[in-house]
Formats: C-alpha cells, sequence, structure tokens
C-alpha cells in the first residue's frame, strides 16, 4: 500500500494523498458514494452509529454511516489528501466556505467565550459575518501588532487572513499565534494554498478553505473546509451534522481530483501574475500594484510562504470610475467574482465581495482584484493594455 505521507514533496502528496486504500479496493479512480442514506444492521447498532456520529464520531469499521448528512466516504476522502497537504491530523469539509467559517465560528464559541480579535483586511464576507455578530459573537478588529492587547479572558478566536483579499497584505502568522498567548488562531489560506504556505507548521490552530477557489480550480464546484488536529475535527463534525453543513460527494470528488493537479496550477499562475506585477507597476495609469513580488516588507516570502501567489491587487488612478471602466474593457479577462480558477478573472471589491464591508475598512475605490489563470501573459497583459488604454 501506498503511504501518500511518507512523501516529502507536496507535488507527490497532492496526487496521491487520499489514494492509499484504492489497491486494495481493485480500483484506480476514487469512487463516489451518493448514498444519502445507509443500511442498519439492527435497531441498537444503527441508533448508537447514530449518536457516534452526530457528536463529531467518524464511522468505526462495520459500522453504518447512517445519513449522508453525518458522513459520507467520497467526503472522508477529499478531506484526507487535504490533511495531508496542510500537514494536520485532520480537515472537515462543508458545503462552502462560508459554512466552514460559521461552523469553525460556532464550534470555537459554544462553551460561552463569544469575544473574537479578527486581523482586517479579511474576505467580505468574513468580515461582514464578524461585523454584524450575525452568529452572536462581538469582535475587536486589530492591526498584527495589536493582537496582544485585544485578547480578553472571553476570546475565543483570533482570526486572520494571510495573503489578505484583496490588498494581498502579508501577516506573519507565528507572530500573531504567540501574541494570542494560547487562543486558538483561524488562518485564512485561501489565497496562498497549501502549496505555498501551511499554517499549521506556524502556529494556526484551523486553517480555512474557500475550496470553491484554487482548490477546486476550475469554478465549477462550491465548498470550504477546515484543516485542524483531531479534537477540533469533532467539534466541526458535530456542528457540521447538526446544521447540516456537509460537501455533497461530487463536490468532494472534484476537489479531490482538484488536488491533484494544485500545485502545477498555482506556480505556473505565480508566474504569470508576478510578469503582469512587474509590468503593471510601471504603467502610467496605475497608482499602485498589490502583490507579494513587489511587496513584502517583512520577508515573509521564502520564510513563511514559499511563493508569491497568483491574486494581484490593482489601484488604477481615477479612483471608482476608473476601475468600473478597466473592469467592463477587458475583453479576454472575465468580470466576475472568485478567483483562483484556470481563467483569469477581474472584478472591483469595494462593490463586489467587500461592498458589505464598513466604510472605513472598504477597499480603496480604484482597486481591482484580478485572479491571474492559465493564459499566455502576453495575452492578458495585451487586454489589460488596451482596458487600461481607456483611462489614461
Amino acid at each position: 500500500m501506498f503511504d501518500a505521507s511518507a512523501m516529502t514533496t507536496v507535488d507527490t502528496r497532492a496526487v496521491h494523498a487520499g489514494r492509499d486504500d484504492l489497491t486494495a479496493l481493485g480500483v484506480h479512480a476514487p469512487p463516489i458514494d451518493l448514498s444519502t442514506t445507509n443500511p442498519l444492521p439492527s435497531v441498537s447498532a444503527g441508533g448508537d452509529a447514530y449518536e457516534h456520529l452526530a457528536t463529531g464520531g467518524t464511522p468505526t469499521p462495520g459500522d453504518s454511516a447512517v445519513y449522508q448528512r453525518l458522513w459520507n466516504p467520497t467526503v472522508a476522502r477529499f478531506e484526507t489528501a487535504l490533511a495531508d497537504l496542510e500537514g494536520t491530523p485532520a480537515a472537515v469539509a462543508f458545503a462552502s466556505g462560508m459554512a466552514a467559517l460559521t461552523a469553525a465560528l460556532l464550534a470555537a464559541t459554544r462553551d460561552g467565550h463569544r469575544h473574537v480579535v479578527a486581523v482586517r483586511p479579511l474576505y467580505g464576507g468574513t468580515d461582514h459575518v464578524l461585523a454584524t455578530g450575525l452568529l452572536g459573537t462581538t469582535v475587536t478588529w486589530a492591526r498584527p501588532d495589536e493582537v496582544a492587547a485585544a485578547v480578553r479572558p472571553d476570546t475565543a478566536l483570533v482570526v486572520l487572513e494571510t495573503p489578505a483579499n484583496p490588498t494581498l497584505d502579508l501577516v506573519d502568522i507565528a507572530a500573531v499565534a504567540h501574541a494570542a498567548a494560547g487562543v486558538p488562531l483561524l488562518v485564512d489560506n485561501t489565497v496562498a494554498t497549501p502549496v505555498l504556505q501551511q499554517p499549521a507548521q506556524h502556529g494556526a490552530t484551523l486553517v480555512l478553505h474557500s475550496a470553491t477557489k484554487s482548490i477546486g480550480g476550475h469554478g465549477d464546484v462550491l465548498a470550504g473546509a477546515v484543516a485542524c488536529d483531531d479534537d477540533w475535527a469533532a467539534r466541526l463534525r458535530q456542528v457540521r451534522a447538526v446544521t447540516g453543513g456537509i460537501l455533497h460527494p461530487l463536490g468532494a470528488y472534484l476537489l479531490h481530483r482538484g488536488l491533484q493537479t494544485l500545485p502545477v496550477r498555482v506556480r505556473a499562475q505565480q508566474a504569470a501574475a508576478e510578469k503582469l506585477a512587474t509590468w503593471l507597476a510601471h504603467h502610467p495609469a496605475v497608482e499602485r500594484v498589490h502583490h507579494p513580488s513587489v511587496h513584502d516588507p517583512d520577508g515573509l516570502v521564502g520564510r513563511q510562504m514559499s511563493g508569491t501567489g497568483s491574486l494581484l491587487g490593482v489601484e488604477v488612478r481615477g479612483g471608482a470610475p476608473a476601475a468600473a471602466t478597466v473592469a467592463g474593457a477587458c475583453r479576454l479577462i472575465t468580470h466576475a467574482v472568485s478567483l483562483g480558477g484556470v481563467d483569469t478573472l477581474i472584478q472591483h471589491p469595494a462593490s463586489l465581495t467587500h461592498r458589505p464591508v464598513e466604510d472605513d475598512a472598504k477597499p480603496a475605490g480604484g482597486l481591482l482584484r484580478i485572479s491571474v489563470g492559465l493564459e499566455d501573459p502576453d495575452d492578458l497583459r495585451a487586454d489589460l493594455a488596451q482596458a487600461l488604454a481607456r483611462i489614461a
């Protein structure tokens, strides 16, 4: 039996993780189990299995999986593979990135501690949930060097995203973990992916992914995941079982397949993004480029991250009206939200993904977010050149 965890390179683990039992099953492609319900060996055994799964457990050999909302083998296979790439004992998959965040907040605050310390900028949906207190939490916004002072006796969680969406700010995970002083730290790793960064190796307790993005990679599956230790996984599975946020098995299959090409895609997209960042930084219509290849004040690339990533923030001269003109003028690049797919996307965060963010924390009006895909970078540059010419 092949043990993917024995391999040291992310490229090999991405291909083989979660496939250890395929030879014994006599198959090459991972199977998809679409069953919504499962046979019960007896009333008593079925009841015991239900209680075990509904409280965060996983089936033992010979037990019934009872019902798909509680557990699914195809979903579990993807979870095993993601955990391997993140270097954590476990991972728990959800129907969306926001479902994963919701479960993490509910799991962290269930003991009565409901205060969260959060480092901006964050993805707009995360910011919105915390700012509004929709899940019964209160929030203190803090810069990375303010986290220690912001932590209180009732703090349940510290939340950060690095690289941050959409400004690509980098945050020293180990420094924030130290400042949190034992309070669990959740790090959104969506932009970096486990190819470029493993937050758990730097002190993160929970590693959040909108798996819809780079992990899926093709814009055809909605999903979220949290990589963590076994105790947190049990807490998250309990929340998932009760609230019904489990990922559909077909989505899990697509994500597991996406992991196999993730390193190749991330590196190719990153190379194109670096070329575009260098060119855009010298364009007369561009005020500022946000990308770790041009701005890494704390030297985290090479120390915390192994690369710079494929997401760009581009501030154009002329503010929001100019940004709207550029986004609408692109022809090859698709004007759409999301990121991490094979095709390049452009959008205006202040109007879209970060529209719910409070005004004092909203992205600059002239900022455009570009998710670089797998097209030839010269073709992307030509499209951006003609779009930027509209405001030059």
